[in-house]
């Protein structure tokens, strides 16, 4: 079992920057992959930012330049760098964790993004 907490959310002003980390609990976060979902509101849940256990990246072409993910396999967490924020970025970010035990969510952090 993997247990995943995510912090950093909060209100910001479109333009502005945000971080947001995800503590995972357990031994083999080294071997998992982890990622970054959000969930606008009447919105399916979509893929923002994956990191392999190899370091590879991917990003969703909407924060393409703008969101940088990130992992720290001392600390067993997993960052998310949100810069250039937009009104349009506002949603709940969920945290998530895939290795040979299965597939992990965290609860949700909000990000509103407003003036």
């Amino acid at each position: 079992q993997v247990q995943l907490v995510e912090s950093g959310g909060g209100l910001v002003q479109p333009g502005g920057s945000l971080r947001l980390s995800c503590a995972a609990s357990g031994s083999i976060f080294s071997t998992s992959t982890m990622g970054w979902f959000r969930q606008a509101p009447g919105k399916e849940r979509d893929l923002v930012a994956i990191i392999t256990s190899h370091e590879n990246t991917n990003y969703a072409d909407s924060v393409k330049g703008r969101f940088t993910i990130s992992r720290d396999n001392v600390k067993n967490t997993v960052y998310l760098q949100m810069n250039s924020l937009k009104p349009e970025d506002t949603a709940v970010y969920y945290c998530y964790a895939q290795n040979r035990l299965g597939s992990f969510w965290g609860q949700g952090t909000q990000v509103t993004v407003s003036s």
